[in-house]
């Protein structure tokens, strides 16, 4: 049996995109007017083809039903509890309280620098804080929960009393649990909540909003040849499949974000296909997260004009990823991302 996956594509942005709706030419992207498209991409794993809106009727009656089902997911307004879309993208500001992450390892551990940090993160306007204690970039070791917890537990407490949306970086199930019970709004597991098989019962547990997130293999073999049929199409039934198992422990509730995990086990050609083609994850209703901020995939296509920080990198592709409507993203450099958004912003429309 055929599958048919739909991607939104050729969008509108401000007054064109409002008046291409009242004329019926183009669709709202989640319920913002601001954001809208007039073509799909109807993919399967053999073949693609791209239809305007207008022509839908045309298709034969059973994929008609699924495109239209869709477009229904792809347009319909993301509510999620604490967080607030209008204004999309939301930044989510990285607080990494380990001595060996990949860009800014060790640098925020000490707990004054760490929490002044945080707070600069939210003055620069990140509407999330995530904040983690072990490192998972590639080539990592695992770090057991009582040393994770460690360095991550005096920095929360004094940072849940500044009452903003605080998300988890963690695999381990005792962390989570530590976590909610001081105030986290979000769990963020990069595992895809493979690591600990109690993290599910966590989430059915607490009832906490959570990250679904893509990684292949572990932070110590994910990027040692990964291999895809089709990366997009892989890791949206990933998301399908994670999605039905979460409904059928008993969670109920759409407080759920989609992160397709740039370079977690994915090589140059994987991550490129993935930011080009980040809007198909649409289709399956929930708002989507991108974290490409610094990321080694930078360095390789930029070559001789790589920097440590890779904030042009950073932006360039963050950027990419607003044009197609993400609604979150990771980054360390919460000024300049939000600084290059307004810019664009104003110049787009």
């Amino acid at each position: 049996m055929i599958k048919y996956y739909t991607k939104a594509c050729n969008f509108y942005f401000g007054s064109i995109s409002r008046e291409k709706i009242k004329k019926r030419q183009s669709i709202p992207l989640h319920g913002d007017n601001l954001i809208s498209f007039d073509t799909v991409e109807i993919l399967t794993r053999n073949k693609k083809r791209k239809i305007n809106i207008q022509n839908i009727n045309r298709l034969e009656k059973k994929i008609k039903k699924k495109i239209l089902f869709d477009i229904k997911q792809i347009s319909k307004k993301k509510i999620f509890k604490g967080l607030k879309f209008s204004k999309s993208p939301v930044l989510m500001g990285i607080l990494n309280l380990t001595p060996n992450s990949f860009s800014d390892g060790g640098k925020y551990i000490k707990k004054k620098i760490g929490i002044n940090h945080a707070k600069k993160l939210i003055k620069d306007g990140c509407g999330i804080l995530d904040i983690g204690g072990e490192a998972t970039n590639p080539g990592s070791r695992d770090v057991d929960s009582d040393e994770e917890w460690k360095r991550i537990s005096p920095i929360l407490l004094e940072i849940k009393k500044l009452k903003k949306f605080l998300s988890l970086d963690t695999r381990k199930s005792l962390i989570m649990k530590k976590g909610i019970k001081n105030k986290i709004n979000l769990i963020n597991d990069v595992s895809g909540f493979e690591y600990d098989p109690n993290t599910i019962k966590v989430l059915k547990e607490t009832n906490i909003p959570f990250v679904i997130h893509h990684m292949q293999g572990n932070p110590k073999t994910m990027q040692k040849k990964p291999k895809y049929k089709n990366v997009i199409l892989d890791i949206y039934d990933f998301f399908e499949k994670k999605i039905e198992l979460i409904r059928s422990v008993g969670i109920k509730h759409n407080n759920i974000i989609l992160d397709p995990g740039i370079g977690f086990g994915k090589n140059l050609k994987h991550n490129i296909t993935l930011l080009r083609n980040i809007s198909v994850f649409h289709s399956l209703g929930f708002p989507i997260m991108l974290g490409t901020s610094r990321k080694r995939f930078i360095k390789a296509l930029s070559g001789v004009n790589d920097s440590k920080e890779r904030l042009g990198g950073t932006i360039s592709s963050s950027l990419i990823a607003i044009m197609q409507g993400v609604q979150i993203l990771r980054v360390h450099d919460v000024n300049e991302i939000n600084q290059s958004i307004k810019v664009f912003n104003s110049l787009k429309f």
